[in-house]
C-alpha cells in the first residue's frame, strides 16, 4: 500500500502532522509506518518556512526506503538555476526566479554546503513511478512522454517494496538540453513537471498570486480538450480547437479511462475537500503554501480511487 503525498513546499509542521494522521512515527532519524511506504510528488522547496527540515524528512525517507521522492518543478528550476553553461546560469537570475527561489535560498544561507548535497540529490529524483496498478508524477502523465523518458534517460535499479524497480532520473546533460525549446526533451520535461501549458489570447491574460502576468494556461490534461476552458479557477470560455491544435501548436491528450489509476500535484487546487478529478485521475496538490492543506491519498490497490481515502492537515492545523 501507498500514501501519495502531494506538493509541500517548505511546510514541515503540517508534513509532520499528516504523516502522524497516516499512522508514521519518527524513530532513528526517520519515519516510518508498519505497513505503509510514502509516494512524494515532488515540489519540497520554496514558498514555505522550514524548507531544510522538509527536506530532511523526505530524504531520510528515502535514504531508509521508506519512500520514494519524485523530482518538481521546483527542484529542476532549483537545478537550473545553480547550474552554469559557459557561465551563465541555465536559468536566468531575473527579478521572477530568484524570488520564486528566495525562500530557499534565504533558509540556506550560511548552509551552502549542505544545500550542494540537495542539489546533487535532486538528480537522483525520479521522473515518474509505476508500479501494478499504480502511477504517480508531479504534473502529467502523456504515455508518449514517459516512453521517450524510457527509451532516453539510462534506468537506475533501485531496490523497494522487496522489489527492484528501474528509475529515470535528471542528468547533467538532460537538464542542458530541456531547456533548449527546439528539442524534444524540452517538451518532455517541461510537460511532465510542469504540466501541458498554450498561449492564450490576450484579453484573457491575467495576474498570478505572486503578481506574475500570465500570457499561458495549463490545461487539464485528464479531460476531452472540447470541454477544457481557461481555467485557473478565472476562466470559463470554451477553448477553440483550431487554436490549440493550429496556431499554439498544442497536441490534445487525455489520459486513457482504462489505463492505472495516475496521482500528482502542482496544480493549486483550492476546493474545500479532496476530490477525485476523474475515475483513475487525482490530483494531490491543495495549496498548502496559499493557506490551503497538505494532503495524502492512501491508496489499497483499488482501480477507482474514492474520496474515502484522503487524507488532508490544514496548513494551520
Amino acid at each position: 500500500m501507498y500514501d501519495i503525498i502531494g506538493d509541500i513546499h517548505g511546510y514541515a509542521e503540517p508534513l509532520k502532522k499528516l504523516l502522524e494522521k497516516l499512522g508514521y512515527a519518527e524513530s532513528r532519524g526517520s519515519w516510518h509506518h508498519p505497513v505503509n511506504k510514502v509516494i512524494f510528488v515532488g515540489d519540497y522547496i520554496d514558498r514555505g518556512p522550514a524548507i531544510r527540515e522538509t527536506l530532511r524528512i523526505v530524504k531520510s525517507m528515502t535514504d531508509s526506503s521508506n519512500a520514494i521522492a519524485l523530482m518538481g518543478n521546483h527542484e529542476l528550476n532549483a537545478l537550473a538555476y545553480h547550474c552554469k553553461v559557459d557561465g551563465f546560469p541555465l536559468r536566468r537570475h531575473t527579478e521572477k526566479n530568484t524570488k520564486q527561489h528566495e525562500h530557499t535560498l534565504e533558509q540556506f544561507f550560511g548552509h551552502e554546503a549542505e544545500w550542494q548535497m540537495y542539489l546533487q540529490w535532486f538528480y537522483t529524483l525520479p521522473l515518474f513511478f509505476e508500479d501494478d496498478g499504480i502511477r504517480a508524477v508531479h504534473a502529467c502523465w502523456d504515455e508518449d512522454h514517459i516512453q521517450w523518458l524510457k527509451d532516453n534517460c539510462k534506468p537506475i535499479a533501485f531496490p523497494f517494496q522487496n522489489k527492484v524497480y528501474y528509475k529515470y532520473v535528471m542528468n547533467a546533460e538532460l537538464l542542458k538540453t530541456s531547456h533548449n525549446r527546439q528539442s524534444q526533451a524540452y517538451h518532455v520535461i517541461n510537460d511532465t513537471l510542469k504540466g501541458k501549458e498554450f498561449n492564450i489570447p490576450g484579453q484573457y491574460e491575467w495576474a498570478d498570486r505572486e503578481g506574475l502576468v500570465r500570457k499561458s494556461n495549463r490545461v487539464k490534461w485528464w479531460v476531452d480538450p472540447r470541454a477544457n476552458v481557461y481555467e485557473e479557477w478565472l476562466f470559463d470560455c470554451p477553448i477553440e480547437m483550431k487554436t490549440l491544435t493550429i496556431d499554439e501548436g498544442y497536441q490534445p491528450y487525455v489520459y486513457p479511462a482504462y489505463a492505472p489509476p495516475v496521482f500528482f500535484g502542482h496544480y493549486w487546487l483550492e476546493d474545500s475537500y479532496p476530490v477525485v478529478q476523474e475515475k483513475n485521475i487525482v490530483c494531490l496538490d491543495y495549496s498548502i503554501a496559499n493557506k490551503g492543506c497538505l494532503v495524502a491519498y492512501r491508496w489499497v490497490a483499488e482501480r477507482e480511487p474514492g474520496i474515502n481515502n484522503f487524507v488532508k492537515v490544514r496548513c494551520k492545523e
